[in-house]
């Protein structure tokens, strides 16, 4: 009986190793890919993890983008070289499960800069489509 306690304890940890990360890991590994993108000056690798649609939507100061070229254009434009772009910091506030393909982050972000430190927050909301998590819309102040 002992052997097989110790086979069954040996067995449920080697299976719970062996378990799919969840929404919530998946995603803020997505939101750090991204600022290793933007840390690197890449804005189209840091853009590949929004949906590429036309029904992609960036909410802003500036007001509604929509398109994922659209809104590949607005970073374009307002982040044109390495000192616009500074050093992005991400902070996930809160992490909410609405399917096993949908979900919404609230977070801060922050870039440090030589010329100063803007900071603000986001509501991004993603959409799990074909395996990968993709941003959907993304609300930033």
């Amino acid at each position: 009986m002992r052997t097989f306690l110790l086979f069954l304890f040996a067995f449920m940890m080697c299976n719970a190793c062996m378990m799919e990360p969840t929404a919530e890991e998946e995603i803020v590994k997505v939101l750090k890919l991204q600022q290793d993108s933007w840390n690197q000056g890449d804005v189209v690798g840091f853009m590949n993890h929004y949906l590429n649609s036309e029904g992609l939507t960036f909410t802003g100061a500036n007001g509604v983008t929509k398109g994922h070229q659209q809104v590949l254009n607005r970073y374009l434009d307002n982040y044109d070289s390495p000192e616009k772009m500074g050093t992005l910091t991400f902070n996930v506030l809160e992490f909410h499960e609405l399917s096993s393909t949908s979900a919404y982050v609230i977070g801060e972000w922050s870039l440090q800069r030589e010329s100063d430190n803007p900071s603000g927050y986001f509501t991004l909301i993603w959409e799990k489509v074909n395996g990968e998590w993709k941003i959907i819309h993304d609300h930033t102040s």
